[in-house]
């Protein structure tokens, strides 16, 4: 009989969550660990001894019942947990670099903990039934990929490593844990080192690695093209439109009809403007203005009618849908919709004839809505605004059409206050932007802030979005609410919200959450009292992530965030497909008076936008790290000043004042002392002289390392006396 030994902290936990799950999978015959070693498939002398370590140890803590000498039964009171907990879960696979996984459960029960040797061929991001093993006092939930459900996706981007006879993609992406092998016969051409797109065609049940072939390269690694479409193919996004798309958009014709004009309502004679950024080529909102003869002023909201050009079914419209949104990198537009119509045909360009979607509104000085209109209209814009222009008539500089700009301005800050006043928070984050040459590299950065000009059109397409949500959403009288697309966000989640005070508490802010209007009061109090600090960003970006995060659905609830029981996106239909819904979903309704679209049908559309938004935003954000790694990369050795950004078990965070680019200092780099981490205050601390960095700190840093092809800068720190 085996000696009993210490075992493997790592490999213990795995194996007794699978040795109780057979156990408990036969709960009235009993087993010993040659009969154990035998069902796991454990053949070498080491891996028996463990088994029989592992069920002494169990036995020991009363989880195990000896039958007879050596042969074990669950526990009577395990029993009825384990057939309780028997049903399998099925969630998302959250992938770590390491192998192990964390699954997230539909239902949004606590977060599954997968150890490596339990995650079977699941990989990021796909849906996975899992068996959850009998819960262990003071340990997460724990449990094992038993069915993959529907993969995440079959497609990689990396580098392709070739010998003679075969090849590896190594892939970028840190949460695919395995390298997938190639055939000499599945290479395509590919070179040694090349940047390509393999596609998992098989994964044999006796292999580590899946097995793909090559079905495009890239390119050269550190290519700024090539870097950018890897990141578009990383998120499975597609890098040009199908050949029947340019088919539709070879036929299609910009002339408006005079019979379309008589249907609609006439606003060409009237002063419509556009404000957008300066490089904006696709716009797709304008302001409208008109003083009344009641003393009243008209707005009108107006939106491209996409609509309009793009029928529903068509292969444009599947395309958009598909896409779901267009994708912002930092040196270029993906479109959701080819540019024959995002950029000419819809776009709302200065003194052009063009067809539109509006709201429009009858308000008293004090931006109070009186009456409302929503319809199809025609527009022809007399002035082109960039952000900058409107700002400095703002500020008191001269410019163009002054009076009438002051007006909306001032109409525009009058519903922000009552928003505030009902409870909206607002919430600040800052975005970085980049000077690059004509080759796309950066030789500068900046950051872009919201300012009034920017706000002056966000309020007036929030007023828009909410009447056309409450048109649709609260009809009058006893009408029966028809399906339709709504923009929601919930309620934060109690225990995020509790964790969250608590951090900024040990920061030295205050938070009352006891209702809805303190918590409200506390988040914007908390926003203006971190400005200029070096915790600021840290502060804003755990804020937003303790919100739920907001979604497109049939279901409506309300906006948490904005404080809007009813709040819909029809303001960007050239960019984000839920707005294309609503523009069709509105003329369904109120112009033509069809039967309804029913809510299966829309949701799980509503679904995909979500989704796509959601990957939109991480590949922007890819691609600022990529430029900031790059604008960093001939500047090695170089000093700049930071604010400690972040701390954690491996190092501190630094983020760059003026470039906001973040790279790791590593606890055994830092001079002069061993430095440990200080988790409940947010600092590390030297063990010997006792320096202390906190969160927030200033420090000088010389750039150590840039690592352009994993987007990861290491730092060190100058000075730590």
């Amino acid at each position: 009989m085996p000696k009993k030994k210490a075992v493997a902290t790592g490999v213990k936990s795995a194996l007794t969550g699978k040795i109780l799950n057979l156990l408990a999978s036969r709960p009235f015959k009993p087993v010993n660990y040659k009969q154990v070693s035998k069902e796991l498939n454990i053949k070498d002398k080491a891996g028996k001894d463990m088994v029989f370590n592992i069920l002494l140890e169990l036995a020991d803590e009363g989880k195990l019942i000896q039958d007879k000498p050596y042969r074990y039964l669950l526990a009577k009171s395990l029993i009825g947990e384990y057939a309780a907990k028997k049903e399998l879960i099925t969630g998302r696979v959250d992938m770590k670099s390491t192998g192990k996984a964390y699954v997230i459960p539909e239902k949004g029960e606590e977060d599954i903990y997968i150890a490596p040797n339990n995650v079977g061929k699941a990989l990021h991001g796909d849906t996975v039934k899992v068996s959850l093993f009998p819960k262990r006092k003071n340990h997460k939930t724990e449990g094992e990929i038993v069915e993959i459900v529907e993969r995440n996706k079959m497609d990689f981007v990396g580098v392709i490593n070739i010998s003679k006879q075969f090849g590896f993609l190594v892939p970028d992406s840190s949460s695919m844990p395995v390298d997938i092998f190639v055939a000499k016969e599945a290479l395509h051409q590919a070179k040694n080192g090349d940047k390509v797109i393999v596609r998992i065609t098989d994964w044999p049940k006796e292999s580590k690695n899946p097995f793909g072939e090559v079905i495009r390269v890239l390119g050269r690694p550190g290519d700024n093209d090539v870097e950018m479409q890897s990141i578009l193919a990383e998120y499975g996004f597609p890098l040009e439109f199908p050949r029947e798309v340019e088919n539709e958009m070879e036929k299609m014709k910009p002339q408006i009809s005079a019979a379309e004009i008589e249907k609609r309502r006439d606003f060409r004679n009237g002063w419509t403007i556009t404000i957008d950024p300066a490089d904006a080529k696709d716009f797709d909102d304008a302001l409208s203005l008109r003083l009344l003869d009641n003393g009243r002023i008209e707005v009108g909201v107006h939106i491209a009618d996409v609509s309009f050009y793009v029928p529903e079914g068509s292969a444009t419209d599947r395309e958009a849908q598909n896409r779901g949104t267009s994708v912002y990198l930092v040196d270029r537009t993906i479109p959701m919709l080819p540019e024959k119509l995002s950029n000419n045909i819809c776009s709302l360009r200065p003194h052009e004839e063009k067809l539109c979607f509006s709201a429009v509104f009858e308000m008293d000085e004090n931006a109070d809505v009186h009456q409302e209109w929503i319809g199809k209209t025609i527009i022809r814009s007399v002035r082109r605004y960039a952000y900058e222009e409107v700002q400095s008539i703002i500020e008191g500089g001269d410019g163009d059409f002054k009076e009438q700009l002051l007006l909306l301005h001032n109409l525009a800050t009058k519903l922000r206050e009552k928003r505030t006043k009902s409870g909206s928070i607002n919430f600040h984050s800052e975005e970085v932007k980049f000077v690059l040459d004509e080759n796309g590299k950066p030789i500068d950065t900046f950051i872009k802030v919201q300012q009034e000009s920017h706000m002056l059109i966000e309020d007036f397409m929030l007023l828009a979005n909410r009447c056309v949500a409450e048109r649709i959403g609260k009809p009058a009288g006893r009408k029966k609410i028809k399906p339709f697309v709504y923009r929601i966000h919930d309620e934060p989640n109690p225990e995020k919200l509790a964790t969250f005070v608590q951090f900024v508490s040990k920061l030295g802010y205050e938070m009352n959450i006891s209702n809805r209007e303190k918590l409200v009061k506390s988040y914007n109090n908390l926003f203006r009292a971190v400005e200029g600090r070096g915790e600021k960003n840290l502060v804003e970006a755990v804020a937003i992530r303790t919100m739920a995060r907001a979604e497109y659905s049939t279901q409506n609830i309300g906006h948490y965030g904005l404080a809007f029981k009813f709040y819909t996106h029809f303001t960007s239909p050239i960019r984000r497909y839920p707005d294309l819904m609503v523009h069709r979903l509105l003329q369904r309704y109120l112009l033509e008076n069809k039967e309804e679209i029913s809510a299966e049908t829309l949701e799980p559309v509503c679904k995909h936008a979500s989704e796509m938004e959601r990957r939109a935003a991480e590949m922007e954000r890819e691609s600022v790290k990529y430029k900031q790694a790059e604008y960093l990369a001939d500047k090695v050795g170089k000093v700049f000043e930071g604010l400690i950004s972040g701390v954690s078990k491996w190092g501190i965070f630094v983020e760059l004042k003026q470039s906001k680019c973040e790279g790791m200092v590593r606890y055994n780099e830092m001079p002069g002392d061993y430095y440990y981490l200080d988790e409940d205050n947010y600092c590390v601390i030297g063990q010997h002289y006792g320096k202390v960095f906190r969160l927030g700190d200033p420090v000088s840093i010389r750039v150590k390392k840039v690592d352009i092809i994993q987007k990861k800068l290491d730092f060190a720190i100058v000075d730590a006396n």
